[in-house]
Order: C-alpha cells, then structure tokens, then sequence
C-alpha cells in the first residue's frame, strides 16, 4: 500500500486503518449494500432503535439515567431517536391522510400563527426538540432539587418525547387502516407515558413525581404553544406597519 494522510487527522498511513483515529484509509463505495447496512445498524435490536424502544418503555427512568451517567452506547443517540420517531410518525400520517382528519388551519385567511403552526406540524422533529426546551425549563422549576443539569434533562426529553412520536405513529397507522377516531387517545397515552416516564427517571418511589412531571410537561407544551403565538402575532404586526 503507498503510504498517504489520514484524510480526517492527517496522520500518515501504512496500513488500512490509521494508527491515530481509526479511519479507514479508503471509503467503501457508497451503494445498495451500504445503505442496507446501514438501515440494519439503525434497527439492530442491541444497542439499536428496537432495543432502544424496548427500554424506554420498559425502564425508562433507569435506562435514562444510565446512558447520562455510566454507559452511551446502548441506546440510539437522543437527537437521532426524536428526528428519526417524528419522521416515523409523519410518514405514517401522510400516507393515511389523517392530517386533514384532526387538524384543521382554517380557511378564511393565511396568518403568521397559522403557518408557524404548519411548520410545526410538518417538522415534528426540530417542533419537538424545540418545544422539550420549553418543558425542560418547568420541569427543572419542579425539580430544582435534584442535579442533573439542563442539557441531561433535554436528553430526558427527546427520550420521552421520541416515545410519544411512536405512541401517535402506532395509534395513527390503527386509525388509517380502521378509519375509527384514535389520535386523540394517543395524545392521552403519550401524555401520560411522559408524566410516567420524567417521574420514573427522577425518583420512581416518590408518587409526587408523577404529579410534577404531569404538570411540568402540561405547563411547557402551554407555554411554547403560547410562544407560538405571541411569535406569529409579532410577525403580523411587523408585517401591517
């Protein structure tokens, strides 16, 4: 093998993986075989998406805890797990048309809120990153008391709130294939498997755990809906002067 540069630290190379990094000297060839892999790596059920549902609905307190604290490389990565849930579940309900079904922007005039509200409605994804920053603030109010900082707490979120992405995935693909009413059924289970889930990660002995992580998760889906608002009617009254 002619020697040459690792192209991600430089080093020089001899081998077929760099002494340094790790990095392969040359790139496979991007094709059918490797897209493959890499959709079997993603749901690979160790350390994969299906094992990392099955511990999230399982243990989601102490799996939680484990990945923030003693061991990353069980679970999918939190921000991979949430995109790639919102995506899951926005899939599914554009092919079922279920969309039209619950939500409704009205017809009378296009404003601001109505088309933030869209937005946050086709990109599940970056709305619930975005909203698990509203919640993690209420959520560090009512558990002031405990350590873990705001960022581990967003971890928590996107955790949670993946989870809830499945639940209205689940309950969606029952609704387009049964045409019978669900979704606002699954907006109750993800609410309370959230309210379940914080408090569990917490402390799982303490009821009054519950109770906080219900409002806490209550308090911030309100108050970014109302930020939502206040945004577009801002944006309206630039927009009129």
């Amino acid at each position: 093998m002619v020697n040459m540069n690792c192209k991600n630290c430089n080093t020089e190379l001899s081998q077929n993986y760099c002494p340094n990094c790790g990095a392969p000297a040359k790139l496979k060839r991007i094709d059918r075989h490797y897209i493959q892999h890499e959709i079997e790596h993603l749901l690979h059920f160790e350390k994969g998406f299906l094992y990392t549902i099955k511990e999230l609905t399982t243990r989601p307190g102490q799996s939680i805890r484990a990945f923030i604290s003693d061991n990353r490389t069980k679970l999918v990565k939190p921000i991979v797990f949430i995109i790639v849930s919102s995506l899951i579940y926005t899939i599914i309900v554009h092919s079922f048309h279920i969309e039209d079904g619950y939500v409704k922007y009205g017809n009378t005039e296009t404003n601001s809120t109505i088309l933030i509200f869209k937005w946050i409605q086709e990109h599940y994804g970056y709305s619930n990153i975005i909203m698990g920053f509203f919640i993690a603030l209420w959520i560090k109010v009512f558990f002031r008391k405990y350590q873990y900082n705001f960022f581990e707490i967003l971890i928590l979120l996107c955790y949670v709130m993946g989870v809830g992405m499945l639940i209205f995935a689940l309950f969606a693909t029952v609704e387009g294939i049964s045409n019978i009413q669900l979704m606002q059924i699954s907006g109750i289970i993800s609410f309370i498997y959230s309210a379940w889930a914080i408090g569990q990660f917490f402390d799982k002995n303490k009821w009054i755990n519950y109770l906080k992580s219900f409002f806490a998760y209550l308090l911030g889906f309100m108050t970014f809906s109302f930020a939502a608002l206040i945004l577009g009617a801002a944006i309206d009254m630039i927009i009129k002067h």
